[in-house]
């Protein structure tokens, strides 16, 4: 008899009511997580709800109301730009420190050179004693010129060589003749027709303008490129991107899968769909990336910079050694065009006269920088060149640098987030920049409507390419700045290279043709009145 009673109890209990198979989970976990990210608690639910509301995650139960879906998704963009830009931060670091390191060798090189001056020319006696200050204002005027002053190098270095003749003709005649300034003029107007220095004044200007020309741009290219960076890093992401994004970041979370991450194909899609813009950047940047590398080895070739700059004394000392030893002649030929300044008198020795007592010429080469100055360029040239090489591939890697905090490992590919439930990611990834998004299956893109604020720093990165490559033969070309040119929307915006052909080009009309096109355009209604006065007074005595 207690056997059918105790098998009546089990059919009574297994047909009682008890917990439903799929009942609603808790939300707890998501609320501690919501108000760990700085949210309220306020309408947050306590367990899943029906997701009909979702506009960002997929359909079907959740723990996120439509202002949790927003506040997460609003989330999601800024702390994506954040990582953007402390990627960007550390570019920019980079590009400082490479600035800083070329600059300090840089003004050292110089400094060393000119501190030079006294020991190599102090045997030229007053002509360097009482012209100090000429040979200081050279200096002076490299160093501006490598700061990005607006002189002209090369008006500078021939404007040195013609007052260092005045002072080498005016000290080299008996003390007894009066130079008039005019006289002294003329005389240092003989420096390019007479070439009293020899080839030395034209083989130094030649070899001192392509060295700071290349030293200045190289200089320039470094602080154009940490002010792309810094500039690009700021775009904000789109609501486009932002949708996406929330899919594939907080949308687990709402879905009770919070320690599951997204699959690293899925990340890449959504990370190339957002930065499509910024990888446009990609060949521009890296071809001036590439005349970056290119301008830091010639710095390098022979004459090397440390060579140009540590034999400027010696070159200056080799000039009036040359001068010196022809001053008979120059001299002649001065008072042929300038005239006799007045008659030899029995003053004191001349210059050439004191010269000849003193020891032979000095040489450029007897000053060439030592082995271990050399050696400093050389592991100079190496770093910079292998740091830039580094940040090569910055825009078309940073996809891959944020998705390597955000996605699964390279094991977990079949147990990480689809952007719909935990499994593999299908869809094949994407290409890099805007046209090559095309078919992205993450983010809803206009391949057709580029960012502005990145065309504009593309055609930045164009003219500092261009500038760098001009100062490697030696040019320093002042390309125009188009950034402000490149705003607004419509046909009149280049992209990608291609302008269009109906555009104006800059400065086709004077400012004064803007008035006169204005007057013709206010002529034009009056002169229509006109013709149609005869007609309208026919009509009337009709």
């Amino acid at each position: 008899m207690r056997l059918p009673v105790l098998l009546c109890v089990l059919l009574c209990l297994s047909a009682a009511p008890g917990p439903v198979a799929g009942a609603d989970r808790s939300c707890t976990d998501l609320r501690q997580f919501y108000t760990g990210k700085g949210f309220t608690l306020v309408e947050v639910p306590q367990t899943e709800i029906s997701g009909e509301h979702l506009r960002m995650c997929p359909q079907g139960p959740t723990c996120c109301t439509s202002t949790m879906e927003e506040n997460l998704g609003g989330l999601s963009a800024r702390e994506t730009e954040g990582l953007i830009k402390e990627a960007g931060r550390s570019l920019q670091s980079a590009f400082n420190a490479l600035h800083r390191a070329f600059d300090t060798y840089f003004t050292e090189l110089h400094g060393r050179s000119e501190r030079s001056l006294q020991e190599i020319l102090s045997p030229l006696g007053p002509l360097y004693s009482q012209n100090t200050r000429l040979y200081g204002d050279l200096y002076t005027d490299l160093r501006q010129y490598y700061r990005g002053s607006a002189l002209n190098l090369d008006e500078t270095l021939s404007e040195f060589w013609s007052r260092l003749l005045e002072r080498t003709f005016k000290i080299s005649v008996p003390t007894d003749v009066s130079l008039s300034e005019d006289y002294l003029e003329c005389v240092a107007k003989q420096q390019e027709t007479l070439r009293p220095f020899g080839d030395i004044p034209r083989d130094t200007k030649a070899k001192l303008i392509r060295a700071f020309v290349t030293a200045r741009s190289f200089v320039l290219g470094l602080i154009v490129s940490g002010e792309v960076v810094r500039k690009v890093s700021q775009v904000h992401l789109s609501p486009e991107c932002m949708k996406a994004l929330m899919k594939m970041v907080y949308c687990p979370h709402c879905r009770g899968m919070a320690s599951v991450k997204p699959c690293s194909n899925y990340c890449s899609n959504v990370i190339k769909g957002c930065l499509a813009n910024q990888a446009d950047l990609n060949p521009e940047w890296q071809n001036l990336i590439d005349t970056m590398i290119q301008v830091a080895s010639s710095f390098s070739t022979e004459p090397s910079l440390d060579v140009v700059l540590s034999s400027i004394p010696a070159r200056i000392y080799e000039a009036v050694h040359f001068l010196q030893e022809n001053m008979d002649t120059f001299t002649a030929r001065v008072y042929q065009t300038c005239g006799t300044p007045g008659e030899p008198g029995t003053g004191s020795p001349t210059l050439h006269e004191q010269q000849k007592k003193k020891s032979g010429s000095l040489t450029a080469s007897e000053y060439k920088p030592s082995p271990t100055a050399g050696l400093r360029l050389e592991m100079q040239v190496s770093d910079l060149s292998s740091k830039l090489r580094e940040m090569r591939q910055y825009w078309t890697q940073l996809p891959m640098a944020l998705c390597s905090k955000l996605a699964a490992g390279g094991a977990g590919q079949d147990k990480c987030w689809n952007g719909i439930t935990k499994a593999r990611y299908l869809p094949e990834v994407m290409g890099d920049g805007l046209a090559n998004q095309i078919n992205n299956p993450e983010v809803e893109l206009d391949i057709t409507k580029p960012d502005i604020t990145i065309r504009q720093q593309i055609m930045q990165l164009k003219i500092m390419s261009n500038r760098l490559k001009n100062a490697l033969d030696g040019n320093d070309v002042d390309f125009q700045d188009a950034s402000d040119d490149i705003s607004g929307s419509g046909s009149g915006m280049c992209v990608g290279g291609q302008c269009s052909r109906n555009r104006p080009g800059l400065y086709a009309y004077s400012p004064n043709n803007n008035r006169v096109r204005g007057a013709a355009a206010s002529q034009t209604p009056l002169c229509g009145l006109l013709l149609l006065l005869p007609l309208a007074i026919l009509l009337l005595q009709r």
